[in-house]
């Protein structure tokens, strides 16, 4: 198999699960990163739905590129479809992403993008509606709550400021 990059947005910025050689800063156009997803397995159940990210189309998403370990590629989409394919909410596609690590490169890396056909697709909801949501989710993996705040967290080791995110998390600190 050939060089495999996942491009991670969210969770698997900070919780990859799969053997890398290499993680870069890299910025991907034509998605942005987006509370968009209604979790019925993660991070909610079907009752009481919880929502996590998605890649939304339009505009651009700062994430890293993960460069997986020789040997490991099989292994590793397995992992991610097995991971991020539980409901079948995301379209997997490789995409050009360039490497912010000062070389330019572009590479092809593994996303997921959210499907907006897809009956979990959320689309854009207002922020009183994303607390509402967050608040009550808790699913297999967990608090919907500690899913936003180390994605953010995240986010902020990697100095990229997700305005809708970081007001999110504001809020749900304030209500905690």
């Amino acid at each position: 198999m050939a060089e495999l990059w996942v491009f991670g947005y969210g969770s698997l910025m900070w919780r990859p699960g799969f053997p890398f050689a290499e993680v870069q800063p890299a910025l991907l156009k034509g998605a942005h990163r987006a509370l968009c997803v209604y979790s019925i397995v993660h991070r909610g159940t079907r009752e009481r739905p919880g929502l996590v990210l998605g890649l939304a189309r339009g505009g651009a998403c700062r994430g890293v590129a993960f460069r997986v370990a020789a040997g490991a590629e099989d292994a590793t989409v397995a992992y991610l479809r097995e991971r991020e394919q539980v409901t079948d909410v995301y379209v997997e596609a490789h995409r050009a992403v360039r490497l912010l690590d000062g070389s330019d490169r572009s590479i092809k890396a593994l996303c997921y993008l959210a499907d907006p056909d897809h009956a979990q697709y959320a689309g854009k909801l207002a922020l009183e509606e994303q607390l509402s949501i967050v608040c009550g989710g808790m699913g297999e993996a967990g608090e919907n709550i500690e899913y936003v705040l180390n994605t953010v967290r995240h986010l902020d080791d990697a100095g990229v400021h997700d305005p809708l995110l970081h007001a999110l998390a504001a809020r749900l600190v304030q209500s905690n």
